[in-house]
């Protein structure tokens, strides 16, 4: 039988970051996660190209890449979604950037994710983050959604503070299952608090954990 494990260390990877010493870096803690890195670049000439030669399962990419050290990976990025969409994408900045997050996470049916080079350090957090978008989730650092969430103070003054500890969650892709399991409270009542949620800040309902990620994007960068 196959079991998770067994099937991320099948997983197939391809690092696009410019920094010499960080990409070496990434590359030993992918072998030390039992990945394969099947390719490591410090551009993202030709992306769609070298993913499709690599056979890569996921794509991990700097923000901000030559020439002009802008925004080249979050573009390689969205092309990749059009253009083999079978891939997942994580995305790696060095600042919270919002924009870049939605603009990603927009794209596409999940399967995304979009981390700070900080959470890199952590290989629990890391490996944790390429197995759930490679199973089609959706991730978003924590980091980001604390500062969308504390640039937001006024509508989320409804919300209870369980509430917004729930919201939190469900913002960083969190299944109900997992954030019952954070919070150390049942799956039901983590039901009843994204319903309250929901009709608190007036968004559509959804069951697909992408979709809900959307909705408290496009809640938080609402004004």
């Amino acid at each position: 039988m196959t079991t998770a494990s067994d099937a991320d260390t099948r997983t197939r990877l391809i690092l696009v970051e410019d920094s010499v010493l960080l990409r070496e870096g990434l590359v030993r803690l992918f072998d030390e996660a039992g990945y394969i890195t099947a390719g490591a670049f410090g551009d993202a000439d030709d992306i769609v190209a070298r993913v499709t030669a690599a056979r890569a399962d996921v794509a991990v990419l700097d923000v901000r890449l030559p020439p002009t050290f802008r925004d080249e990976g979050i573009r390689a990025a969205l092309r990749l979604r059009a253009e083999a969409p079978g891939v997942a994408i994580l995305v790696l900045s060095q600042y919270v950037e919002g924009v870049y997050a939605r603009e990603l996470l927009a794209e596409g049916e999940g399967g995304v994710g979009y981390l700070l080079k900080d959470r890199v350090t952590s290989l629990e957090d890391f490996t944790d983050a390429v197995r759930r978008v490679r199973e089609g989730g959706t991730v978003l650092d924590p980091v980001v959604v604390r500062q969308l969430l504390a640039a937001r103070p006024d509508p989320l003054s409804a919300l209870t503070p369980r509430e917004r500890d729930v919201l939190e969650l469900m913002a960083e892709g969190r299944s109900n299952a997992t954030i019952a399991q954070r919070l150390h409270i049942g799956v039901g009542a983590v039901e009843k608090n994204v319903t309250s949620i929901f009709q608190k800040l007036r968004l559509e309902e959804s069951g697909s954990d992408h979709r809900r990620v959307l909705a408290v994007l496009a809640f938080l960068q609402r004004g």
